[in-house]
């Protein structure tokens, strides 16, 4: 089995494109949380917040003829993947082109307005807002077509189609894509464009955020005064590479990914199920041949949403006991769906080789009904760790865990 390294990472989120700006933002205490005014035609709909990424355009990077088939989520997926490819000293490298290259990318769904058309047809029997890329952008692995199809990559392609695990998964698969030997670099991540049906999904199940008013105190995750989740968007982009092909072109690697589990719940597409999950961390574990005391860091998914939350904590204590420094993302960015879990992966390396790790935002009484464990809070933490584990969970059970490794 091969060695797998990260050599790119790059990303598109509601505070900044660039770990120096994000950081930045989360010193000084601001989160990408905002009231969506344009929402307030919508009724039926509680929420009206979200955390959306401002004034994100590719209209003068792009041609026109390269963009016909992307929406904004594609969009997203391909800035991501260009500006990662750019850091990883391959954007205009052969091997892109070579066959032994692919990628294993995700989102939710494709671009939602592309769906009207169809919608027009089927109410009004009429197609005139229809066209020969309609279905290109509504389909659920437009993303990982539309990076395929710009970059030209000639190698597997893997969609990862899962709610809130796209991401994650997308870098689970290209990981294994990796190590079995079936490709030397694979373009890896998850992307969600925001939606008020993004929102209403959760809104009809009482699981949003409906402090409207203060869109700067929510969501909490982790915290007994939480009231539910906010959506988000954005894309991220990790570019995978077997360690030494890495090390013959002398690239610079950011960190290793050492272990990768996956595993469902089977019970109910919405409730979580603590042992189901606490097995995803322990599949990580053993495909790392590593024990739990090893991890020194969680990234967790933390939506903030009441089972959600109890669930997850439980799981994580399970496995790695109450000595666990947790933290999750969501708080800043709100929850970003198909793009979460590739989000928090690459920001967790980027702590992780500064030794520095932010707090939870919001999060000031953890509820008691969460297990034990050293959620941080408040502040940054200083830390100094070989090993963190990213974990994200799904609609429908999906449950996974990422362990990365500092070099």
């Amino acid at each position: 089995m091969r060695r797998v390294v990260v050599t790119g990472m790059a990303g598109v989120t509601a505070l900044g494109e660039d770990w120096p700006t994000i950081r930045a933002n989360f010193a000084a205490g601001r989160t990408g949380v905002r009231f969506m005014e344009e929402w307030t035609r919508f009724t039926g709909v509680n929420t009206r917040l979200a955390a959306p990424v401002s004034g994100f355009s590719v209209a003068h990077r792009y041609a026109r003829k390269k963009t016909r088939t992307m929406g904004r989520v594609s969009q997203m997926a391909v800035y991501a993947t260009e500006r990662a490819l750019d850091n990883a000293g391959l954007l205009d490298d052969p091997v892109i082109r070579g066959g032994r290259t692919g990628a294993a990318y995700g989102s939710s769904f494709g671009s939602p307005d592309s769906v009207l058309g169809f919608y027009e047809l089927k109410k009004e029997g009429t197609s005139r807002h229809l066209n020969a890329t309609s279905y290109i952008q509504m389909m659920s692995h437009t993303a990982v077509v539309n990076i395929g199809l710009f970059f030209g990559v000639t190698g597997r392609i893997i969609p990862t189609s899962s709610a809130c695990t796209s991401g994650s998964q997308g870098i689970g698969y290209a990981y294994e894509s990796i190590r079995w030997g079936k490709a030397d670099v694979m373009i890896a991540g998850g992307a969600e464009e925001l939606d008020i049906t993004d929102s209403a999904v959760f809104d009809t199940l009482y699981a949003t955020s409906t402090k409207n008013d203060r869109p700067e105190a929510t969501p909490r995750p982790y915290d007994r005064d939480r009231d539910g989740l906010v959506i988000g968007e954005g894309a991220g982009t990790l570019i995978l590479e077997e360690y030494e092909h890495a090390r013959a072109r002398g690239a610079r690697i950011h960190a290793e990914i050492v272990g990768f589990g996956c595993n469902s719940d089977g019970n109910h597409v919405t409730q979580p199920q603590a042992e189901t999950m606490a097995g995803a961390l322990r599949l990580a574990l053993d495909d790392a041949a590593l024990a739990a005391d090893a991890v020194g860091f969680v990234s967790g998914h933390g939506t903030a949403t009441e089972w959600g939350d109890i669930a997850e904590s439980k799981a994580t204590n399970q496995v790695l006991g109450g000595r666990a420094p947790i933290h999750s993302l969501k708080g800043h960015f709100g929850h970003s769906l198909g793009a979460c879990g590739a989000i928090e992966a690459w920001l967790a390396i980027e702590m992780m080789r500064e030794g520095r790790f932010w707090p939870t935002a919001n999060l000031t009484n953890v509820d008691e009904r969460c297990a034990e464990l050293d959620y941080v809070m408040g502040e940054a933490r200083q830390l100094d760790t070989e090993y963190l584990m990213s974990n994200n969970f799904a609609f429908g059970g999906i449950n996974t865990s990422i362990l990365l490794r500092r070099l």
